[in-house]
């Protein structure tokens, strides 16, 4: 068949411009709710733990299920899965929107996450499909995967201007538009396609992947909480022995959920460590910096929002520069070079007092302008590093590893915060006139802290909220010095043992070898 048979038209382009729509949408929801978390905290009252399982239970589902829901797209058809998964999606934003108690938002997170994961596999498989020149091909998917980083930049913007004027729960509704925009469009623009080949997914190993990690992230947080007691420990324990069934599952299954010979190689291993990990850190970094700018320092929402447009920008413009670093040093100098210049960042917003605005933005746009091209490089090293033949799945393994990292980030991070916090927040140091009930939801949040102060008469209020801000710096300073040890750890480490790994994969007559690949695997229903 000719090149041009294979050149993309006008309706692929604007197949893609519909397919792109998810994209921008669950980068968006990240960043909005970490926006919206001081006003929903004052709303329904959340204790601490329940604050990151609402903010945090998005990714873990997302990142259980985002394998599993690629295979079963493969089977029963992407468009249809993709569709299926938009109108559940805008549904589960108007749940969490109009959400009334603590624990119908954390269901309506949860199915949020569920049907996200039916839509980024979908995109991305339809998009490879649809596009079937390699030029073409490799710009849809940048477009694709710069619409992700347009979420994440007017995020901030969106979801400022949108609690300026109306209730905490109106963040999750520009879901429902462009949701509405993709069931309309999508069977016009996008082809159906499935594949002959298509594994069956195993429910047994999806159900053990998200069993392993959720009672792990209790224990965590309730014995940062409460301290260590028996329930939470048991709890962990039990996670850390459905991990290990998850294991021996994968290693004796035709067709794993989860690849565990490509962890054999190197190169591969040791990047989607360093990306999982600088994603664990902007994850918890961002939940910590979006409550300071509100709760600390007493910014609107939209302001709060304007002052993260810098590190948004700066992340978006240093990728940019990606391709022009990669051509003049290996990417493993630019990527521990980087992760030494997040280090940086991170001991900035460490520094930030209760009144640190500026070391606080310029802290995290120096993470940010770090961490994002070193996010694409670790991405492009991950895929090049596996087998040709297994690069689809190193590529899912690999968005499994984003969201989980972020999920993580926000729950661990968040835990030691909270656990610091608490610990300062105590009846001792609070005015002794304080109502026991006003100490109790101060030394749960700050959140609950400021909505405590506000019912205060006197100056008892203004003394409470003192305590309660110095005490979440404190929660913060020691979280950020931790996310710096860690990222200090892994720059060495990714320095020492990538340092004389391949980072491209072989080629083979004809072409690239990936590219050879996905046009072997673009099989239209």
């Amino acid at each position: 068949m000719s090149e041009a048979a294979h050149r993309a038209g006008a309706r692929q382009w604007v197949g893609l411009a519909v397919l792109s729509l998810p994209a921008l949408v669950i980068a968006l929801d990240f960043t909005v709710l970490h926006l919206a978390v001081p006003h929903l905290s004052t709303d329904l009252r959340p204790t601490s733990t329940q604050v990151l399982w609402i903010v945090d239970i998005y990714g873990f589902m997302i990142a259980g299920l985002l394998v599993a829901m690629g295979t079963l797209g493969d089977r029963i058809g992407r468009r249809r899965l993709l569709l299926a998964g938009a109108f559940a999606f805008g549904a589960a934003s108007v749940l969490a929107a109009l959400s009334t108690s603590v624990q119908v938002l954390i269901l309506a997170r949860a199915l949020l996450g569920i049907t996200g994961a039916t839509l980024l596999p979908s995109t991305l498989s339809l998009i490879s499909n649809m596009f079937r020149d390699p030029v073409q091909r490799r710009f849809a998917i940048a477009v694709w995967s710069a619409n992700f980083m347009l979420g994440g930049a007017i995020g901030p913007l969106v979801g400022g201007a949108l609690l300026e004027t109306f209730w905490w729960g109106s963040v999750f509704l520009p879901a429902v538009p462009v949701m509405l925009v993709l069931l309309l469009l999508g069977p016009l623009v996008v082809p159906e396609y499935r594949s002959p080949d298509a594994g069956r997914p195993d429910p047994a190993s999806v159900v053990l992947a998200i069993a392993s990690i959720l009672p792990v992230v209790y224990g965590i947080k309730e014995v940062a909480r409460d301290g260590p007691a028996a329930a939470p420990l048991l709890s962990a324990a039990a996670g850390a022995l459905l991990g290990w069934a998850f294991v021996r599952r994968q290693r004796r299954l035709a067709d794993p959920l989860l690849d565990l010979e490509l962890f054999s190689h190197r190169g591969f291993s040791v990047s989607l460590g360093a990306q999982t990990t600088g994603l664990f850190v902007l994850g918890a970094v961002q939940f910590f910096v979006m409550q300071y700018l509100q709760l600390v320092l007493g910014l609107s929402p939209l302001e709060a929002g304007l002052w993260t447009v810098p590190a948004m920008v700066a992340g978006v413009a240093a990728n940019l520069l990606v391709p022009l670093l990669s051509r003049r040093t290996r990417p493993v100098h630019v990527i521990t070079g980087a992760f030494a210049l997040g280090v940086v960042g991170l001991l900035l917003i460490a520094a930030a007092g209760p009144s640190g605005l500026a070391p606080t933005v310029a802290g995290f746009t120096l993470l940010n302008l770090a961490l994002n091209p070193a996010m694409v490089l670790t991405y492009d090293m991950i895929i090049s590093s596996a087998p040709p033949e297994r690069a689809g799945t190193a590529s899912g393994t690999a968005e499994t590893g984003n969201e989980l990292g972020i999920a993580l980030g926000v729950a661990i991070a968040g835990s030691l915060g909270a656990a610091v916090y608490r610990r300062q927040v105590t009846g001792a140091a609070l005015p002794a006139d304080t109502p026991p009930e006003a100490v109790e939801a101060a030394r749960d949040t700050l959140g609950g802290a400021v909505a405590a102060a506000r019912e205060l008469a006197g100056p008892s209020g203004g003394e409470l909220l003192t305590v309660a801000r110095e005490a979440f710096v404190q929660g913060m300073r020691v979280s950020t010095i931790a996310l710096a040890v860690l990222l200090g750890a892994v720059t060495l480490t990714a320095a020492a043992l990538l340092r004389n790994t391949p980072t491209t994969a072989p080629t083979h007559p004809g072409g690239d070898a990936h590219d050879r690949y996905d046009d072997e695997n673009q099989t239209r229903a």
